[in-house]
């Protein structure tokens, strides 16, 4: 069996996977066409700005993976695509130069792989040689190139970014913060008894208020005028939402209970009770919600059609952490409130946008969160009795809490087609067998399962495992891969196929040495 070995060149290190993991890979990528996350190139002295531009365009998408000396499905067939870096490696020196000098801010997240293969023509026809791999992660940045340009990824190809396009990018990133930026609301709003609490904490600032709020960062002068920053309206303003209103977003939190398991539309939905919208500076927000939503959870519900009544179980820590994360974190910018949904057996939490500063659904179990606005979450902490704002560790806390109480983890999911993008976390009020966290272990390494494997995973038989794929797809953790027949049917985890992230060629190289 072969082994991974690291060499360094021009600062970077650059590994050489297996022969049996290259074969298998190019094997893979042979008969396949460009996506949006996969693109291939032969090498020639004009591939080192589109490539730039690539490996720009992926980490400011979801990342993917450049494959250099392998030729365009269109021009080439089979075996005849493998050209190899020795077509040119003058250039591919200069690329991995140039990998260090030539983005703003500066590239991580870039690994470079070598991968032998048999050269189908060019100077070394017949003898072996090498693709080379940019393996690039979605950033937690926006990226543009020294020379010019900032770039996205399309289904096939790049596309370069309009200036607009590079501000909404970086809302969308959590590198420009809509919480940090000043409002036209009157100073004297603002001198309310939450003020006065955060004030009674923190200790005394000099002067009046609107020195005190210039002093700790929370107004800003414009133009001989002060004006606060959003963040100071949402901490200290008796009703933010009405306040920034006007501004074109919304600032409340809002409570739904619903009868079954899924909202239905129509003119008689589906809701237990009138819904309750919650207002008020964010630290009472999180404090009422989290009341509300424990004292729905603690009557239980009365299952619909049959009469039996269930308790919710969930830990109050996770869901606690949960109404704090969607109301620290959530895009400020955006004009929609936060909706939390309660279901016969489920609740959900969904806060308008997406995960900031490069998380995912799938990595935010071991990356945990990441802060989106830093005012909201420095100030909050001077108030008293404040939220636990735990600086990552609340969703690695979530996790460990739901296992400890036997219940699945929570299930994070990106809503990127609706009209405000958002997102949702799910905590499912069902027992988890214990075959889930085996399967699950299994999909975190290897992406997809099948029947076959549930069988050898959980030590069932292919009814049981059956059945089991069944459950875990009714409840949302699993989705079929798309365009497989029945008969050769696989899944993978929602957040997975959602990010649509690359495998992770490092990954597959060790778990073919065992690792």
């Amino acid at each position: 069996m072969g082994v991974t070995r690291e060499d360094q060149f021009a600062g970077m290190s650059i590994l050489t996977l297996p022969d049996e993991v290259s074969a298998k890979l190019i094997a893979q990528w042979l008969p396949a066409e460009e996506t949006r996350q996969l693109e291939f190139k032969r090498v020639s002295g004009k591939m080192v700005g589109k490539a730039l531009e690539t490996i720009c365009a992926f980490a400011n998408a979801d990342g993917g993976l450049l494959v250099l000396g392998l030729a365009d499905l269109k021009e080439h067939k089979g075996h005849t695509r493998v050209f190899g870096a020795e077509e040119n490696a003058e250039a591919v020196d200069e690329l991995v130069r140039k990998l260090r000098t030539e983005f703003l801010p500066p590239m991580g997240g870039v690994q470079l792989l070598r991968l032998p293969c048999d050269l189908h023509n060019g100077p070394a026809k017949g003898q072996q040689g090498y693709l080379v791999v940019a393996q690039v992660q979605r950033s937690a940045q926006v990226h543009s190139l020294v020379a010019g340009g900032t770039y996205t990824r399309l289904d096939r190809g790049n596309r370069e970014l309009s200036a607009e396009e590079i501000t909404e990018l970086s809302y969308r990133r959590g590198t420009r913060s809509a919480a940090a930026e000043p409002v036209s609301v009157p100073l004297e709003r603002l001198n309310t008894q939450a003020w006065q609490r955060f004030l009674q904490r923190r200790g005394p600032l000099s002067g009046n208020l609107v020195e005190q709020l210039l002093s700790i960062g929370l107004a800003v002068e414009l133009d001989g005028r002060v004006q606060p920053m959003r963040a100071a309206v949402l901490l200290f303003a008796d009703e933010p939402g009405s306040l920034l209103a006007a501004h074109g977003t919304r600032a409340d939190v809002r409570v739904f209970v619903y009868d079954g398991k899924a909202p239905i539309p129509g003119a008689t939905p589906n809701l237990r009770k009138e819904p309750k919208t919650i207002r008020g500076p964010l630290i009472d927000q999180i404090d009422r919600t989290v009341k509300v939503v424990m004292d729905e959870l603690a009557q239980g519900v009365t299952l619909s059609g049959s009469g039996f009544r269930t308790r919710h179980v969930y830990p109050e820590r996770v869901v606690k952490e949960a109404i704090v994360n969607a109301v620290v974190h959530r895009d400020y910018r955006l004009n929609r409130d936060i909706f939390v949904r309660i279901f016969d057996d489920h609740l959900e939490i969904e806060s308008p946008g997406l995960l900031p500063k490069g998380i995912t659904p799938a990595t935010i179990r071991r990356a945990g969160s990441k802060t989106r606005n830093d005012l909201i979450a420095a100030n909050l902490r001077d108030f008293p009795e404040p939220p636990n704002l735990d600086a990552g560790e609340g969703v690695k806390m979530m996790f460990a809490e739901m296992a400890l109480a036997k219940l699945y983890p929570p299930q994070y999911r990106e809503n990127t087609d609706a009209a405000v993008e958002s997102l949702t976390v799910a905590l499912l009020n069902l027992e988890r067998p214990t075959a889930w966290d085996e399967v699950s272990d299994w999909l975190d390494r290897r992406g997809t399962v099948a029947n076959a494997d549930v069988v050898r995973i959980a030590g069932v038989d292919t009814l049981r495992a059956s059945k089991l794929l069944t459950a875990w797809r009714e409840q949302g953790l699993l989705v079929a891969l798309p365009g497989r027949a029945k008969r050769n049917m696989a899944y993978t985890k929602p957040q997975a196929l959602a990010a649509s992230a690359p495998v992770s060629l490092l990954s597959e190289a060790s778990d073919n040495n065992g690792g």
